[in-house]
């Protein structure tokens, strides 16, 4: 909770950051913690708290800016690989058959490959000169609207007028983000550019869906087994009796069942993609290296480690406390599922 605080005041309300993460101010290069800055008018901003580094940058103001973007993309996209997850893994559970053989193969396929590889493949500049992030966003940041619209309906199809309200506020809403998010700044790839709420930049994109992409099969096989456990519970037989539909019994009995497993995944899920957005910070791919990013800020430290160690800790210990929390919650809330 310190970081996601720290990202939001640091990042939305930009109230925590003592300096511009990317100034490089003359005389402050590799300069220890608590060294005053010269020449500054405000003595609540004399100073470099955890000193600078080899291009002569803030690390305190680096270190909270790039809490920002850990907490921005980690849960969002990890959120998003549940979208899809769930969406594709509660069918394939609870029909079966051909339905189950196919997307269980194509989660497979995707699995089969290393994740490190994976992502090197897909935030390389070649593969995004080709377009293949952004038609990749096309289809999985459609899954979003397509589970909470079948949501809606399953369970207000009897009352229509309400069911219309909802389906216009809530899956409105997320068409118009859906609209944003795959424009990538800079291009013109769907007729509704008027639509266009915000610019995503192409890198924070490519990185999101890479995100999105490796996580969902994983989430998919976890779905799927659940579902197909699960549906064999008496209470899944009594809907099945009562006339209830697939969809409402997938979405309505089957998922608030499961949800236990799948929240402690979800925050486990996080801390994985919190590694693996510090891993590809670290091998400057896919987030612009210029960015106050924690991996980034990492590898630059490192090559003066010995010397002056100062600007590689503070980033390093701010990655691992995050994880270690996120491990920490999720070992609670799986002590909790099982009081249940």
């Amino acid at each position: 909770m310190f970081w996601v605080f720290v990202g939001f005041f640091a990042g939305a309300l930009d109230l925590i950051s003592t300096h511009d993460p990317l100034a490089q101010v003359s005389g402050m290069k590799n300069k220890v913690p608590g060294t005053p800055f010269r020449g500054a008018d405000d003595d609540d901003y004399a100073f470099y708290l955890l000193g600078g580094d080899h291009l002569a940058r803030d690390v305190f103001s680096r270190v909270m800016d790039g809490a920002s973007i850990i907490i921005v993309i980690a849960p969002l996209a990890t959120l998003f690989a549940f979208m899809v997850g769930i969406t594709l893994g509660l069918p394939a559970g609870y029909y079966g058959g051909k339905l189950d053989t196919i997307f269980s193969f194509l989660a497979n396929l995707i699995l089969a490959f290393p994740v490190i590889l994976l992502f090197y493949l897909l935030v390389t500049p070649e593969i995004r000169m080709t377009g293949l992030p952004q038609y990749m966003a096309i289809v999985l940041f459609s899954f979003p609207i397509l589970f909470f619209a079948v949501l809606i309906n399953t369970r207000y199809y009897i009352e229509p007028q309400k069911r219309n309200i909802l389906m216009l506020i809530i899956v409105g809403s997320l068409s118009y983000l859906y609209l944003s998010l795959i424009n990538e700044a800079g291009t013109k790839v769907t007729f509704f550019n008027t639509l266009d709420g915000f610019d995503v930049p192409g890198g924070l994109l490519t990185v999101f869906v890479s995100v999105v992409f490796v996580n969902s099969p994983t989430v998919f096989r976890i779905v799927r087994g659940l579902t197909l456990d699960i549906k064999t519970r008496d209470y899944v037989s009594a809907a099945q009796t009562r006339g209830e539909g697939a969809w409402y019994i997938m979405l309505w009995e089957i998922l608030p069942n499961a949800r236990g497993p799948l929240i402690v995944d979800f925050c486990l899920r996080i801390g994985y993609t919190t590694i693996l957005l510090g891993t590809l910070g670290f091998f400057g791919l896919g987030l612009d290296p210029e960015s106050p990013n924690w991996g980034a800020t990492i590898n630059e430290g490192r090559k003066l480690l010995s010397i002056y160690p100062h600007p590689a800790l503070p980033p390093a210990f701010a990655l691992l406390s995050l994880v270690l929390g996120l491990n920490l919650l999720a070992d609670g809330l799986r002590e909790e599922s099982l009081k249940d």
